[in-house]
């Protein structure tokens, strides 16, 4: 029988969570010139310059905003190089080689608690743009931006439920930091004048519920307004609009912003990023990130220096397994991440895991209309109409379809019993609606 699917297999997922946290240090670190959301940017350094850690060594320009581009490591630019980034595409890299010394910009300092509580919703803004925070769940949307809203906010959400499987890099961060994290969503609270808050995460997670329940009853906390929200273990419940609803019964309508609702909602590392930026005027410079699947022989959470390269990490993992077979690296999750062709990749500040997988040939079908792929969308599209409108590039039909309404949360692709790559056709039918 045909079923809604909302349990996503994860092989990894009790391996990769108990595996110990590595620091890594590089020798080297890599700095994106450009990325998707910045097309042009300027650099600010020439060969052989030394640059202090959480310098500005360049500056990224968007269609409405700037970003900084901050050094991760004190040491010696050496020049631009080649890599491929988290959006599957080569790109210029400043490399860096690392003198680990970690002399800091003179930008960076310690607030006293007095002075943090001085700051102003403004001067918040203006301390989050400067070092760059952006959606640390792997959306790179500045940060600053959400702080510019009007709207009155009664509830701040902090999204930890990390709901894709083989990834755990969060949860690890909601385990080794509650207090950065709490101290964070304090000063977010500060900020919006808002009394409540929910950190919110899988049901499943015993283990943080029973660190945060110890963590929230310290008098630093216990008056705070902050809770722990415990919200299904399914797929895609970290998706903004599933979240609120279950954490604030409130249905968004398609397109609606939280911030109409009273509501903003950040993730967890994007949340202690913002705490860094405002207690130390630090950009962020480390991660969490979880490598794992079945093409390593040792899933693993790392903390590490963005910048990092991940043929760094992939040793220390054990190597590949079954060397002689093709790899397939994804960047993100296995359902909405990006495929990249090799192992030359630089973790940036937004990448969350990486998966190695070995690769298999799956021999596509022809669609039976089953429905599976209808009943498992979330947004309640209809993903085999517009694949078979993307076939007969049939323009009209496609806007009526509705397409730019999807997610790309990859359940059609995923439920299909043809293997057929339904979220690729949908994802085309996109740019057909958009002309």
């Amino acid at each position: 029988m045909i079923a809604k699917t909302r349990k996503i297999h994860d092989a990894m997922e009790t391996v990769g969570a108990l595996q110990a946290i590595r620091y890594v240090d590089p020798e080297f670190i890599y700095l994106a010139v450009t990325n998707a959301r910045c097309a042009t940017a300027d650099v600010f350094v020439k060969p052989g310059d030394h640059v202090d850690c959480c310098q500005v060594v360049g500056m990224r320009h968007g269609p409405f905003f700037e970003q900084p581009i901050h050094s991760t490591v004190s040491g010696t630019f050496v020049g631009i190089e080649k890599h491929y980034h988290r959006n599957g595409k080569l790109v210029d890299y400043l490399k860096i080689e690392n003198d680990k010394k970690e002399t800091y910009a003179k930008e960076v300092k310690q607030r006293t608690p007095e002075e943090i509580a001085k700051l102003t919703k403004q001067d918040m803004t203006a301390i989050i743009k400067n070092c760059a925070v952006v959606g640390l769940g792997g959306s790179s949307f500045p940060t600053y931006i959400k702080f510019q809203t009007d709207k009155p906010i009664h509830t701040i959400l902090v999204n930890g439920i990390e709901c894709e499987p083989f990834i755990n890099a969060d949860h690890r961060l909601l385990m080794e930091y509650p207090y950065r994290l709490l101290d964070g969503i304090k000063y977010v609270m500060q900020a919006f004048n808002c009394k409540h808050a929910k950190i919110c995460i899988k049901s499943k997670y015993k283990d943080i519920k029973e660190v945060y329940d110890q963590v929230l009853k310290e008098k630093a906390y216990e008056n705070s307004g902050i809770e722990l929200c415990l919200v299904g273990n399914y797929y895609p419940q970290g998706w903004e609009v599933e979240m609120i609803k279950n954490a604030e019964g409130i249905q968004l309508a398609p397109g609606e912003l939280p911030a109409n609702r009273g509501i903003i909602n950040f993730n967890v590392s994007t949340i202690v990023g913002i705490y860094k930026a405002i207690k130390y005027n630090m950009p962020v410079i480390k991660r969490f990130i979880t490598i794992s699947g079945d093409g390593i022989k040792s899933p693993k959470n790392f903390r590490v220096r963005c910048g990092t390269s991940i043929k760094e990490l992939i040793p220390q993992c054990g190597g590949y397994t079954d060397e002689e077979t093709e790899k397939v690296f994804i960047l993100g999750g296995p359902m909405m991440g990006a495929s990249v062709p090799s192992d030359d990749v630089i973790i940036t500040k937004t990448v969350t895991s990486i998966l190695v997988l070995n690769k298999r040939n799956y021999q596509e079908e022809p669609c039976v209309r089953c429905g599976s792929c209808v009943l498992s969308c979330p947004v309640h599209l209809e993903p085999v109409q517009i694949m078979n409108a993307v076939k007969a590039l049939d323009k009209e039909r496609i806007k009526k379809l509705n397409p730019l309404r999807c997610i790309e949360c990859g359940l059609c692709t995923y439920s299909c019993t043809s293997k057929i790559q339904v979220t690729d056709y949908v994802r085309r039918a996109k740019l057909f609606a958009k002309m």
